[in-house]
């Protein structure tokens, strides 16, 4: 290039010599007043007139094709003499308290369902599905004629049995008396066979009354016993019944929202069978996780979380975990994990699906790479890595988990080296390059 721009300004100054040349004859023929030669004049033009033939020639055709030629010739120098740029970024660290994002469904802490005790009809429905319920509160109230004539009948049976115990008790007294009476005869009658006034056989008949009065006494205490036990069954009968009195109000176990509802007023119910409603205690909720094997040492109780809902984006709801299995699932090698989080403005509901936070710390944290320098062959994946010299040199690694943007690394790799960014075909092991560092964010 700059000899080219050498040649232009001597062609310049050549025609520029001329031009002057012949501006000083005309000069100086003017001032003798003295016309110049024809042969002069003839001669002057012509040599003017082949000069700016010359140097259009060279300007318009020579100098763009030399100038092509030396542009040539200088990209093919310079492309002989540059190196490869290749983008790198440095390996990285995780943090020493890593975030574990799991699935999760919300459930719960407290769900039941309430059925009927007593049989009978719906005469009246208080509550409906969405309504929330104290403790105590009367849901529903059952109409069961039949069971106040069972209550009567309890009761007449039970003056009944009292009854059979006053008779019972009456003849147990006159049973004693006999018995009295007979253990005096009997004593009389051994002192006169000891004085020898009466016959053994009379004394002996005395004496086995006595011991029949004996026996019937006793006989008649277990039947005041067997009476007056009835008498307590039948008790028991009727406080069970007056109890059933007290189911046909059925009342909420406690304070909940009401979530499902499967009768109406009218409907039949059936004791222990019929389902009335579902009820769930949403002021606090919980989510069970699988934390997989590696990080379980990590998660104990106490341990804080957040609860990220997708339908509620940018919210965390603070969490805690309760309590963990303290045994791995052998099918799956995960830890049962139990996170529950405080409900009291009811933006949370059983059943969303959620991802819970754990913040993890790792005594250990493994090495990060970028996800575009990773390369994998047929031998395994591997990273290019570019040393201070700016050596290419392929490793092959051992990969843990992927992050997306970044992946863990654990195995093959040191800390603060070169990795060669979305390596081309020319990079290659042994090659050197000229490293750029990446304007990308660095790993954690």
């Amino acid at each position: 290039m700059n000899e080219i721009n050498a040649q232009e300004d001597r062609l310049r100054s050549e025609i520029e010599d001329l031009k002057r040349q012949l501006t000083e004859q005309k000069k100086l023929a003017a001032a003798h007043e003295q016309p110049l030669p024809p042969s002069w004049r003839s001669m002057a033009t012509t040599i003017l007139m082949l000069a700016s033939l010359a140097a259009a020639g060279y300007y318009f055709g020579y100098m763009p094709h030399q100038r092509r030629e030396l542009m040539l010739a200088a990209e093919t120098r310079d492309a002989s003499q540059s190196l490869p740029v290749v983008n790198v970024e440095r390996v990285g660290r995780e943090a020493n308290q890593s975030s574990l994002v799991l699935p999760g469904n919300i459930q719960a802490v407290t769900e039941a369902p309430v059925l009927a005790r007593a049989s009978g009809y719906i005469r009246k429905r208080h509550v409906d599905i969405g309504d929330r319920v104290k403790a105590g509160q009367v849901l529903i109230e059952i109409e069961a004629p039949e069971l106040q004539q069972q209550i009567k009948q309890a009761n007449a049976a039970i003056e009944q049995a009292g009854s059979t115990v006053q008779q019972s008790e009456a003849s147990l007294q006159q049973a004693r008396a006999n018995l009295g009476l007979a253990q005096v005869t009997n004593d009389r009658w051994k002192k006169l066979l000891a004085k020898g006034a009466v016959s053994r056989q009379e004394s002996d008949t005395y004496d086995a009354q006595f011991q029949a009065q004996q026996a019937n006494v006793q006989a008649l205490e277990k039947a005041v016993s067997a009476s007056r036990s009835n008498v307590a069954a039948l008790e028991a009968n009727l406080a069970r019944l007056n109890e059933l009195v007290s189911y046909l109000m059925v009342r909420a176990p406690f304070d909940g929202v009401i979530t499902e509802r499967n009768v109406d007023e009218g409907a039949l119910v059936t004791e222990g069978s019929t389902l009335l409603f579902r009820m769930a205690q949403t002021d606090r909720l919980r989510v069970f996780l699988n934390v997989p094997q590696g990080d379980a040492p990590s998660v104990h109780v106490g341990q804080q979380a957040n609860l990220a809902i997708p339908d509620l984006p940018g919210r965390k709801f603070p969490a805690r975990v309760t309590r963990t299995a303290s045994a791995l699932d052998p099918s799956s090698r995960t830890l049962l994990v139990e996170v529950q989080a405080a409900n009291p403005n009811g933006q949370l509901l059983p059943g969303m699906y959620t991802q819970v936070d754990l913040a993890v710390p790792r005594k250990d944290p493994p090495l990060t790479i970028p996800s575009d320098t990773l390369v994998v062959r047929s031998d395994g994946p591997q990273v290019a890595v570019v040393d201070p010299d700016g050596i290419v040199h392929f490793r092959r690694i051992q990969l843990g988990r992927d992050l997306g943007d970044h992946l863990e690394v654990l195995g093959g790799l040191d800390a603060s080296l070169q990795l060669a960014v979305n390596p081309s075909d020319d990079v290659r092991e042994g090659v050197r390059v000229k490293p750029v560092v990446s304007e990308k964010a660095p790993a954690k």
